[in-house]
């Protein structure tokens, strides 16, 4: 097996602020999986909120060397085999269990979706993110949004309420809300929670910082909306620790290593009676494709990055409003276009 990989510059529609920071630009690295005459291609996006970069996953890809399994459908062999090289690098794992999932459809000429024997017609409807902003920008952000039946709000500053109150000016849309770890005090936490309960909120996402289970845990007691885990769980050993503070989990592809660990996590929370949400960093359409793969088996699907975006180097998924439409291509369903085509590879 041969591994080529690029460097990507995602190029976002507005500057995209949360509670952590904000970014115009979303680096990635695009990867190329060679084997049998077939590439299979997969995505890191790196979030410093875990510690990588793109130099971060060039690194990590230059430590390892795949020549030595005999092919892609080795997978647990490879997955570990990266596993044992570092702890993290979660998003560069992730980008060549993608690229393996990808492949093994090719090769076999059968979509990721069916390949996994899951129903088609049981699919659900994508949120669409709107990141934090000035009245202005989030009453033009909400306008182009019109057609998508689900917002998600990002929330977790001092003007939360304020956000809410417009936002409810301008649709009665349901809402996910997502603090980011935003609110620190537990009393504010509930404050901020009892203000929304009337508001037709579906969910809260993430509403106290990852080391304060505790008060998450008494968060959950007093809330009458259901909150959802993000940077609580990276993997599947996070799910039972947080069990009795959340409702549900949100599995990202680039933070657990790729499908192989959804899928054990998804089979795991369903067993803990959690909710299933899949979201996303800023990702181009492999890895949005690559999510889209599960939404049979997802209860609240966030795969909106690629529409986020102004200049995706795949085709792949399509996002028509919200309603998320898989390829029948084989694997991920993915893609080169033009823009992929005139990037040129590392070495």
């Amino acid at each position: 097996m041969n591994l080529k990989f690029k460097i990507y510059n995602l190029q976002l529609r507005h500057v995209f602020r949360i509670a952590r920071g904000e970014e115009s630009i979303a680096p990635i690295v695009i990867v190329e999986l060679h084997h049998d005459g077939i590439i299979g291609y997969g995505e890191a996006a790196p979030s410093s909120r875990y510690g990588e970069s793109v130099e971060t996953v060039v690194k990590f890809y230059h430590k390892i060397n795949l020549a030595k399994f005999n092919s892609p459908f080795e997978t647990d062999s490879i997955m570990n085999y990266l596993n044992s090289i570092s702890n993290g690098d979660t998003s560069a794992k992730c980008g060549i269990d993608l690229a393996i999932h990808d492949w093994i459809g090719k090769k076999l000429n059968i979509s990721l979706s069916n390949y996994f024997g899951f129903d088609r017609s049981k699919l659900a409807t994508s949120s669409f993110t709107i990141g934090m902003d000035s009245p202005e920008m989030l009453f033009k952000k909400i306008k182009e949004a019109d057609d998508y039946p689900i917002l998600k709000i990002k929330l977790g500053s001092e003007n939360d309420e304020e956000t809410i109150k417009l936002i409810r000016k301008i649709t009665d849309k349901p809402l996910c809300v997502d603090a980011n770890e935003g609110w620190k005090d537990k009393n504010l936490a509930l404050e901020r929670i009892k203000f929304l309960e009337d508001k037709n909120i579906l969910f809260v996402e993430q509403p106290m910082p990852a080391n304060q289970i505790k008060d998450t845990e008494w968060l959950r007691e007093k809330s009458n909306l259901p909150l959802i885990a993000d940077e609580n769980v990276l993997s599947l050993s996070d799910i039972a620790q947080i069990a009795n503070a959340f409702d549900g989990i949100n599995i990202k592809l680039m933070k657990c290593t790729g499908i192989r660990e959804a899928m054990r996590m998804i089979h795991t929370a369903q067993g803990l009676n959690l909710k299933i949400m899949m979201g996303c960093m800023i990702e181009s359409s492999i890895a949005i494709s690559a999510g889209a793969q599960l939404l049979p088996i997802l209860n609240y699907p966030d795969l909106d990055g690629n529409v986020l975006i102004t200049n995706d180097p795949f085709d792949g998924l399509i996002n028509k409003n919200g309603n998320l439409l898989i390829s029948n291509r084989p694997g991920l369903g993915v893609e080169p276009n033009e823009k992929y085509n005139s990037t040129p590879y590392l070495k």
